[in-house]
């Protein structure tokens, strides 16, 4: 039978108890009807050798026996910190046959048992380091738990105390200066089988705690719950004229932090985050305004009189609208206007990350719409370049801003993030999003820490599921 037929089966047993749980709880009498009495009665006896149920009618089923058994089944499963450390146990396992596998291989091609020296020390702290992530996970089992699964504990002890005494005899064999290669590369492939052994009772012990391995992995994800920042863009040109926005712009982010838990890479979490930028959007023109307006009296004079934002993935587009003046005053004298005229440019934005990991946005000038001077300064002149940078320079506000890992992130993960790509997402009519997507790297001591502090905050959520601020 295929992995994931005999997982499938698992499921469906599963669902079954839960189904008949809820249905033992919300129809009792209902039950009683079916496996009462015979002759049609409902209640009123114990024909065919029914139990009497709790208001003394033949129900011929014990329903706080099959309840019994839906707890239990219920507590012998593997919490999501569990599942975590599982991981941790099997991949320190699997670590130690490789290293015993190259051992072998080494001394095999070798043929000399001076071959040994340098690989001998590293494969002994591998299966000492099995063994101890194995005992370490047991320990922190439940009561219930370890009742539950005795006998499958006890399968597995044997196991170890297998793999500490093959253990020790191949530390004899290689410290042993009159054994040749080949004496030791049999005790190396005895030691083997043994961690072979030992590793399937960690496979059946997971199996009982609906962890499995063998259906190719499972992937366990916590939420980040939404918390909602703000960017406010101050007038640039305020001595000059310039006008800004009377609120900051809102930003909400999300996300998921995932793990392959089952897959390898036990210190590698995923991370996505989602930033909500529909505010930007629809505030952009004002926005602009507060990064270029200005009205020097004897200079530039300019005016963002409108700007759509359009998202599209991977690029989205910008579109202003300028009205632009350049005054010279002669000698100090009157103002005599030297250049006006309306013009328009599209700004192709794409957001990206350096190579140095850093988040950055890539701007470029699209299709340009003015005549004349305005015209030129727009295509390859100063307005153009400061048009363009000012819209990107926003946009990178906002996203640093919605990324803040130390309000999204818990201390242990804040520091290890690697940001990997980025991208827009149009989510609906009027909305925009930034999703962020890298790993968190944390050290192997450090991950039951990291996943007891994003359950602790998953659960907080949902007891205060309208709370958007910082951690």
């Amino acid at each position: 039978m295929s992995c994931n037929r005999v997982h499938k089966i698992r499921f469906i047993s599963s669902v079954r108890m839960i189904a008949l749980g809820v249905a033992l709880i919300a129809h009792p009498c209902g039950l009683a009807a079916q496996r009462g009495g015979g002759g049609g009665h409902m209640g009123g006896g114990t024909v065919g050798g029914g139990a009497m149920g709790a208001g003394g009618a033949g129900t011929g089923l014990d329903v706080k026996d099959d309840l019994k058994g839906f707890h239990e089944a219920l507590a012998l499963q593997a919490s999501t910190q569990q599942i975590v450390e599982y991981s941790l146990m099997v991949k320190s396992t699997e670590s130690a046959s490789a290293e015993l596998r190259a051992f072998v291989e080494q001394v095999t091609k070798d043929n000399r048992a001076s071959a040994v020296a340098d690989r001998d020390k590293s494969f002994e702290q591998a299966v000492e380091k099995a063994r101890t992530e194995s005992a370490t996970f047991i320990q922190r089992l439940s009561d219930r738990q370890k009742a539950g699964l005795k006998e499958t504990l006890k399968r597995l002890a044997k196991a170890d105390s297998d793999l500490a005494q093959q253990a020790k005899a191949m530390a004899l064999e290689v410290g042993d200066t009159k054994a040749d290669a080949q004496q030791i590369a049999n005790s190396a492939q005895n030691l083997d089988r043994t961690l072979t052994s030992f590793h399937s009772q960690q496979l059946e012990l997971g199996d009982e705690m609906s962890v499995g391995r063998r259906d190719g992995g499972q992937e366990i994800s916590f939420k980040i719950p939404p918390v909602k920042s703000s960017v406010n863009f101050s007038p640039v040109n305020l001595d000059l004229g310039g006008s800004g926005l009377s609120d900051p712009i809102a930003i909400i982010t999300s996300g998921v932090i995932s793990k392959g838990a089952l897959q390898g890479g036990g210190n590698t979490f995923g991370l996505e985050l989602t930033a909500d930028l529909s505010d930007l959007r629809q505030n952009i023109t004002q926005v602009l305004r507060a990064q270029l307006d200005k009205a020097d009296r004897c200079g530039e004079q300019i005016t963002i009189q409108n700007a759509t934002f359009t998202p599209s993935t991977p690029a989205s587009m910008v579109l202003v609208q300028v009205h632009y003046e350049r005054w010279a005053c002669f000698g100090g004298g009157t103002p005599n206007e030297m250049v006006e005229g309306n013009g328009s440019l599209e700004v192709k934005l794409t957001p990206d990350v350096g190579d140095d990991g850093s988040l950055r946005v890539v701007a470029a000038i699209g299709r340009v719409d003015a005549q004349g001077l305005v015209g030129e300064l727009l295509r390859s002149g100063s307005l153009g370049e400061v048009v363009r940078d000012r819209i990107s320079e926003s946009l990178l506000a906002s996203v640093r801003q919605a990324s803040d890992y130390k309000a999204l992130l818990p201390p242990v993960a804040q520091g290890n993030v690697t940001l990997q790509r980025v991208q827009f997402q149009e989510t609906g009519p009027g909305r925009l999003s930034v999703v962020l997507h890298g790993n968190i790297q944390v050290s192997s001591d450090k991950v039951t820490l990291l996943t007891s502090e994003l359950e602790a905050s998953e659960a907080k959520e949902k007891s205060s599921p309208a709370e958007t601020t910082p951690r």
